[in-house]
């Protein structure tokens, strides 16, 4: 038995193992991505919903040569420095569907519009999802439209799903990891979450900052090309619960150790700044056009060098490297040299930022 069936194995034996949710009403941390949010995922969908394109809990599902997601969209406010709620769901249903090395193709769009809802505010959605869909090469195909009553919602709603196809030889996913990887973001960190937050003026802090809401298929395709078959292990997109929930994920999937540089993090000083005065790790920070990738040592200056050659990954960074202990879980060494534990939170210091 290789070391990808050997951890097969061990998740499907971890996912059998039935996970329970304590609460008795659904609260904002289960729609946060981290902890509460994956137990009750476990729980309760996937208790129900169980097959095996299901079980791995990834970005989307590949059968047959073809990627599928969906994802719903929640924000608030609606608009924000940089984007708005329409670009925001098209980048990411494209992005999901990058991040299985698919080539997106066909979105769909349904909305639920609160009663009062003004005509303005929806023709500008639409207006900026069309104009993500032309720069992310894909339509919009089809869609659903559903208005609820005053105060049933909070303004505007939308749930995309996408399909992709997928190059024959292109296989990714987190039990593909392992010990000598390197991990690379795309970019400075945190940039998204920190806008939004910002944009509900709940807060008296001042920054010049812009959401990093972009498609990712064109960097990821330019990744996919520039490094040799199996050199990709695998790819996510920090939304919820940031860059530290994903390596978290992939750790406690693949049975390896994350060791990450804190120095090598790349984080704005903007950031930074707003962070500290929010008392908020930027690892935990969600991104919209950022993604973090596993990828083989020996493939990390091809990747490093690729990715830096397109403009949305300029900043790239190896943050890390993938080792065999302490198993599942991911270490941070830090500027004043020592090391401590990056662990998953219950739920997102900043709930509904996509």
């Amino acid at each position: 038995m290789n070391r990808e069936e050997q951890v097969l194995e061990r998740i499907e034996r971890a996912r059998r193992r039935k996970a329970r949710v304590r609460e008795e009403l659904v609260t904002l941390a289960h729609g946060a991505g981290g902890k509460a949010g994956r137990t009750l995922i476990e729980a309760v969908f996937l208790e129900a919903f169980r097959n095996p394109l299901l079980e791995p809990l990834a970005d989307g599902a590949v059968a047959g040569g073809l990627a599928f997601t969906t994802d719903s969209y929640v924000v608030t406010p609606l608009f924000f420095p940089g984007g708005d709620i329409g670009d925001l769901a098209v980048n990411g249903t494209v992005n999901d569907l990058a991040m299985c090395g698919a080539r997106p193709l066909h979105l769909s769009a349904a909305f639920i519009l609160e009663e009062g809802f003004p005509v303005a505010d929806l023709r500008r959605v639409t207006e900026t999802m069309a104009a993500a869909a032309r720069a992310a090469g894909v339509s919009i195909v089809t869609g659903d439209t559903k208005v609820v009553q005053k105060g049933k919602a909070d303004g505007c709603y939308i749930t995309t799903a996408g399909v992709g196809s997928v190059d024959p030889g292109v296989r990714l996913g987190a039990p593909l990891t392992r010990p000598g990887d390197a991990i690379i973001v795309s970019g400075p960190i945190g940039e998204h979450g920190v806008t939004v937050m910002l944009a509900r003026g709940e807060l008296d802090i001042e920054a010049d900052l812009v959401s990093d809401t972009a498609p990712l298929n064109g960097l990821v395709a330019r990744l996919l090309e520039a490094c040799e078959p199996g050199g990709v292990r695998c790819l996510r997109d920090a939304t919820r619960g940031g860059v530290a929930t994903v390596l978290n994920e992939i750790a406690e999937t693949s049975g390896t150790a994350v060791v990450l540089d804190e120095e090598a993090v790349p984080v704005r000083p903007e950031v930074r700044g707003a962070c500290e005065l929010l008392g908020i790790d930027p690892l935990y920070v969600a991104c919209e056009g950022r993604m973090v990738a596993v990828v083989d040592g020996r493939s990390a200056g091809a990747a490093l060098d690729a990715l830096r050659a397109h403009p949305l990954g300029a900043g790239a960074a190896v943050v890390g490297r993938v080792a065999e202990d302490p198993p599942g879980l991911v270490l941070l060494r830090t500027a004043s040299g020592g090391t401590r534990i990056v662990d998953v939170l219950v739920g997102d210091p900043l709930p509904r930022i996509c």
